[in-house]
């Protein structure tokens, strides 16, 4: 995987991949706007998204939109810390080897491998490509793909 799919990886997952991601904090743990709230990338050859999921009560959008669209201009403008890149990096590290576990996820890890790479990258090689990214890395590529001029879907009864 390039170093820059790996920096936007880890930079989207302290966004809102977690338990102990920014929008997870914010929108669930301190607002109590959503049960569940994530961001997710997907990248394509030449396109990609980054998408948020967040489920909340009608009355409640408005709100959530404007804290999720402020956490990702905090994020797109100041980036991340070093201490909450440590904890992603950590975080998927611990997930590909909890993975082992599970053949389900051990078959999607190597078809994925071997569908967008056109081979089964080993794991340690998975890991050093992880631990090589910096912390500007993440910053810039964060910088780069996260946009003020969001495209928002809001799905369900108006409030």
């Amino acid at each position: 995987m390039p170093a820059s799919k790996n920096a936007l990886a880890l930079g989207i997952h302290v966004l809102g991949g977690g338990l102990s991601s920014r929008l997870f904090q914010t929108v669930r743990e301190e607002r109590g706007l959503a049960y569940n709230v994530f961001a997710s990338p997907a990248g394509y050859e030449d396109a990609g998204v980054v998408s948020v999921y967040a489920g909340t009560a009608p009355e409640r959008a408005d709100e959530l939109q404007r804290v999720v669209a402020d956490q990702v201009a905090e994020v797109a403008a100041h980036g991340i810390t070093a201490e909450e890149m440590d904890i992603a990096r950590d975080g998927f590290e611990g997930s590909i080897l909890l993975g082992l576990e599970d053949s389900g996820s051990r078959m999607s890890r190597l078809g994925t491998s071997q569908s967008l790479l056109g081979r089964v990258v080993p794991l340690d090689e998975y890991v050093d490509t992880l631990r090589a990214v910096t912390l500007d890395d993440v910053n810039a590529v964060l910088n780069e793909v996260l946009s003020p001029e969001a495209v928002v879907a809001l799905v369900g009864p108006t409030a």
